[in-house]
């Protein structure tokens, strides 16, 4: 088994041409799957066994989206499996992945928001940095990785956009507002060559030893306001993030374009936020309808 495991592996890196994080969760999913049925051979596993086996993770406590991956897994593996003729038939192919609750993230409220952004000290390098960093985030809802990742030729601050480069290297252009246009400004004349003292460096924002921003120094940095701030919900760039699209939606954008400047590439991953836009109809209609 192991050597059909093995197999399987570099069939998904060379062939399909998975990650190595992706086909770590594989092999994850399958040697869990294996030890489960101690060693029994793989054509003797019956579809009832599979669901069997499937229920067992769910009473053991793993969620929804991770039974669905081990399931996408399994279904990956007997397929590779009867492709190979190491079976004649494959169990798998008719379940149906557990749906997934798609549940809204945590939010911020905009006095939460404006309690965060208004911190840092706007007469330190270190506070112009963070406050740059903070009002770009919350201006356009970039992800974390796609903030650190900013080079100073992704700005156009003479028109107030931004270029991301999200998933897959796909860019989008994304307006700033007057707010970060004028943080980044500020960061760029009076905090950024403290920080470099005469040496280059390509990313946007760097650590006071001329570094790249790493995720988790900024992770850092921005729940430490949110203490200050007194903020009592979890805070994360994520949550930002959401509150980017949450806010924009409250007052009005419509979903397409909060879409394309999250950059997501499909506009059910943007669905999460149609309660929203279902409050905000209500409400107008609540307002004008004659007879409401």
């Amino acid at each position: 088994m192991d050597g059909i495991l093995r197999e399987f592996l570099s069939f998904l890196s060379i062939e399909k041409r998975h990650s190595r994080n992706t086909a770590d969760g594989y092999r994850r999913d399958i040697v869990r799957f294996i030890a489960h049925f101690q060693g029994r051979d793989m054509g003797s596993i019956t579809t009832d066994d599979i669901r069997t086996f499937m229920i067992a993770l769910r009473k053991d406590g793993l969620s929804s989206a991770s039974s669905a991956r081990c399931l996408s897994s399994l279904k990956s593996f007997f397929r590779f499996l009867a492709s190979e003729k190491y079976i004649k038939e494959n169990p798998v192919e008719i379940l149906e992945s557990p749906r997934r609750w798609r549940k809204l993230p945590e939010s911020l409220s905009l006095a939460e928001v404006d309690a965060i952004l208004s911190l840092p000290d706007k007469n330190t390098p270190l506070g112009l940095r963070d406050r740059a960093m903070l009002e770009v985030l919350y201006a356009t809802g970039v992800r974390v990785s796609e903030l650190i990742s900013l080079k100073k030729s992704d700005l156009n601050l003479q028109v107030g956009y931004l270029r991301a480069f999200g998933k897959g290297s796909k860019e989008r252009v994304v307006p700033m507002g007057d707010a970060a246009r004028e943080a980044v400004e500020d960061y760029l004349l009076r905090s950024r060559p403290h920080f470099l003292k005469g040496r280059n460096a390509v990313e946007l924002f760097v650590t006071q030893r001329a570094a790249k921003m790493t995720r988790q120094g900024f992770w850092k940095i921005l729940k430490r306001y949110a203490r200050q701030a007194n903020v009592k919900s979890a805070v994360s760039p994520h949550t930002l993030r959401h509150a980017f699209a949450t806010h924009l939606l409250e007052r009005g954008a419509d979903l397409r374009s909060v879409q394309q400047m999250l950059g997501h590439s499909d506009i059910s991953t943007t669905q999460i936020y149609t309660h929203i836009l279902q409050e905000r109809m209500r409400e107008i209609h609540d307002k004008f309808h004659p007879r409401a």
